[in-house]
């Protein structure tokens, strides 16, 4: 019988000192499911994170339950619990919400949005401009989730914006953006543009016409993505 492959994720998680509390394991478990340093599908065994945490395995299953019910986690009775899969139509569906939440978002953001709110939305998009020009795919997919961010935060509408911050965390560990070809990011890039420029102008029936074209090619783009990756269920 051959040994079992120790789960990445153990590889990313960071160790919490302690006897650290429910709330602190689930918001590491959930931090390292996010970032996409593990992809789904990826295994998380629960005795070896309870032992790396120093704590039972309780808070750590409770944790996983919470994160199940985020979309974040499943779990099959012979497998255990892994980082979740997400179906091609799954995928798609949770754009659909992210635009949708997105779109609300947008139209209150306009009618708060202060000067510090578009130096930061201009400083995100100078970021995502350079690693377009690097080429950094990581570095892009990470930054556009910001400028994104940096558009909707204005509106102060903090249910909104959770359950928007939920709907993109789900397809988080699918890392998107990573995976399309330069030339879609590049075209992607000049949609932020078109946002930016909007928003920077305060019109908003400007910026949610580039937002709802940007998320057409974003859809289109994503339906792109390989399914014999091992990305997509």
């Amino acid at each position: 019988m051959r040994p079992r492959r120790r789960s990445a994720l153990l590889e990313h998680l960071a160790a919490l000192q302690g006897g650290p509390s429910q709330q602190a394991v689930l918001d590491e478990l959930r931090r390292t499911i996010v970032s996409g340093g593990v992809p789904p599908g990826t295994s998380i065994p629960l005795a070896e994170v309870a032992n790396l945490f120093g704590i039972s395995q309780i808070p750590v299953r409770e944790a996983l339950k919470t994160l199940m019910g985020e979309g974040l986690v499943a779990h099959r009775r012979n497998s255990g619990y892994t980082v979740a899969l997400l179906t091609a139509q799954e995928l798609h569906e949770m754009y659909i919400v992210r635009e949708t939440l997105e779109s609300a978002a947008l139209l209150a953001a306009m009618a708060n949005a202060s000067d510090t709110d578009r130096a930061v939305a201009v400083a995100v998009n100078h970021l995502l401009a350079q690693a377009v020009a690097d080429n950094d795919a990581v570095a892009y997919h990470r930054q556009s989730r910001h400028f994104h961010a940096a558009l909707t935060r204005p509106s102060r509408m903090h249910r909104l914006l959770h359950m928007l911050e939920t709907a993109w965390n789900v397809t988080e560990p699918v890392q998107s953006m990573v995976h399309v070809s330069p030339a879609a990011r590049k075209q992607l890039h000049a949609d932020h543009g078109a946002m930016l420029d909007a928003f920077l102008a305060g019109d908003a029936e400007r910026l949610v016409a580039a937002a709802e074209v940007h998320a057409a090619r974003l859809n289109a783009v994503i339906s792109t993505l390989p399914s014999n990756s091992g990305l997509l269920a």
